[in-house]
């Protein structure tokens, strides 16, 4: 049979081992660069634009997702941030939204 202090011991490093496995991590969506989202350097590309697409619409009180305009929104974005690598990505995205006016 396990020691008391042996037993508390294991249980006292699971808990903590577990306490790291779910680590939440943040992000600055106004600190990441065309070349960060484009790139995959931070996460998959698609997972911001999605944040970025709730963001804008919910800033125009728009609550309809278009799947399909997503998409396309998202390959507009990945052209234009070729050419503007260290460009914020959410100035990428006014400067497009500007354009399309």
């Amino acid at each position: 049979m396990m020691q008391p202090l042996q037993c508390l011991l294991s249980i006292s490093l699971m808990a903590a081992a577990t306490a790291s496995a779910h680590a939440q991590v943040t992000l600055d969506v106004s600190k990441v660069t065309c070349d960060q989202w484009a790139g995959y350097k931070i996460t998959n590309p698609q997972n911001i634009a999605l944040w970025l697409s709730g963001y804008y619409n919910g800033k125009r009180g728009n609550t309809v997702l278009d799947t399909q305009r997503l998409i396309t929104d998202a390959a507009k974005l990945s052209d234009f941030c070729l050419t503007r690598p260290q460009m914020p990505i959410m100035q990428a995205v006014d400067e497009l939204m500007a354009r399309n006016k």
